[in-house]
């Protein structure tokens, strides 16, 4: 395996000034979920210039490709790209700055989508050292419920050939670039969304034995849903309930009619993700009731939480080890966050391990998500190499000869 670690080395460094090309070409031109038409054509057109046959259109601008080995038939394991930006307006004062305003890629799937791509030009140049298929998935649509990863499974990305294992890549900006980081079991936790609708009776707000005021009997439900968190979740059980919107159209003399609560359930077990949906039902509507109002409860069913097969994530974690050295590869942490690539891991054994793309000493190390966020490009190499080397470890390589 030293001859073909070698060759994976050379050839991704000499890809590494395309990744960052196509990187930035990502990163310029970002599209919203399912709205990935003209990123699955520059995707596309990679595929076609590297020869890599793929069928486009899946679950609308999913694209699944295939790379064939020798024996093709005999093995095969999925490597998957997210493909969908965020509706945020960059701040970033860079050459690859978004031209679209208000769309950006702050969540990193432009690394996602370079990192991969390199990983297949690679791959295509060393098929006749290893045994099996590599499947390439890009998905669309991780951003926005119900998400692209339920979709391709339901349109068939996982068949023909099914893999053994999938595996995905996900920035990280805790992480220096040339880092890696694992977690078996559970890591991300699952993600539903709530919609309080708080209905009282409005008026003057210096009357207010005459109104029966939605904003009080809101600010008690806020208040209420943090009890699930400290007296009903069991306390090693990650749990996170928050509003992230309060709106209720009165003014500094006006109560109004109605105010609405929009939020976030967040854990890592469905017997107990399907009791707080309950209790939050059972606390907003009896505490509205109690105080006069009516209330409706509406619940958005969201991604599942995230398992890494302890198997699979311990061998990726060897791996990486052996090709980056073992102290660049980090233990991580659970997470309250979310990922889509949870469909992919109810499936098939599967492991999402993350990328390191800060550069703490050129100030590189926003928040995902951030206006500001950046990556150390760097970090593409890294990427790059290490999804060609986990498949071509992961498949059966050819035995060297002397």
């Amino acid at each position: 395996m030293e001859h073909l670690k070698r060759q994976i080395e050379i050839l991704s460094t000499s890809v590494y000034d395309e990744v960052v090309e196509i990187r930035r070409h990502f990163h310029q031109y970002p599209e919203l979920s399912c709205e990935e038409f003209k990123t699955a054509g520059y995707i596309c057109e990679k595929l076609v210039e590297y020869g890599i046959p793929y069928v486009d259109g899946v679950a609308g601008t999913g694209i699944v490709g295939l790379i064939e080995g020798r024996n093709p038939s005999s093995r095969c394991i999925a490597l998957r790209a997210d493909m969908d930006a965020l509706p945020i307006l960059e701040l970033n004062d860079v050459v690859y700055k978004s031209v679209v305003p208000g769309k950006m890629h702050a969540c990193g799937h432009d690394v996602h989508m370079a990192s991969l791509l390199g990983a297949a030009k690679v791959l295509t140049g060393i098929k006749d050292q290893f045994e099996g298929t590599v499947k390439l998935i890009f998905q669309p649509s991780e951003e926005r419920y119900p998400g692209g990863a339920i979709r391709m499974i339901e349109a068939g990305a996982l068949e023909n050939p099914k893999p053994q294992y999938v595996i995905a890549q996900h920035v990280i900006n805790n992480l220096e670039a040339g880092d890696a980081g694992m977690m078996a079991g559970a890591y991300m936790a699952s993600t539903d969304e709530f919609f309080i609708t708080v209905r009282g009776k409005g008026g003057h707000a210096a009357t207010p034995d005459q109104v029966v005021d939605p904003i009080l009997i809101a600010s008690h439900i806020v208040i209420a849903l943090q009890q699930i968190v400290s007296r009903n979740a069991n306390p090693v059980m990650p749990t996170v309930i928050s509003v992230g919107r309060i709106t209720g159209e009165g003014r500094t003399n006006i109560i109004p009619d109605e105010v609405r609560l929009d939020g976030t359930v967040r854990t890592y077990d469905e017997a107990w993700r399907k009791a707080v949906h309950q209790r939050i039902r059972d606390i907003a509507i009896s505490l509205a009731e109690g105080m006069g109002a009516r209330c409706e409860v509406n619940i958005a069913h969201g991604y599942p939480f995230l398992y890494n097969d302890p198997a699979l994530t311990e061998k990726l974690r060897s791996l990486a080890k052996g090709y980056l050295g073992p102290g660049h590869v980090k233990d991580l942490e659970k997470r309250m966050t979310a990922e889509d690539f949870s469909y992919f891991a109810q499936k098939i054994p599967s492991c999402l391990f993350r990328l390191g793309i800060s550069n703490t000493l050129q100030g590189i190390n926003a928040n995902l998500h951030a206006a500001d966020f950046n990556v150390d490009e760097h970090s593409l190499k890294t990427g790059t190499a290490l999804l060609a080397w986990f498949s071509v470890n992961l498949l059966a390589p050819l035995k060297e000869t002397g």
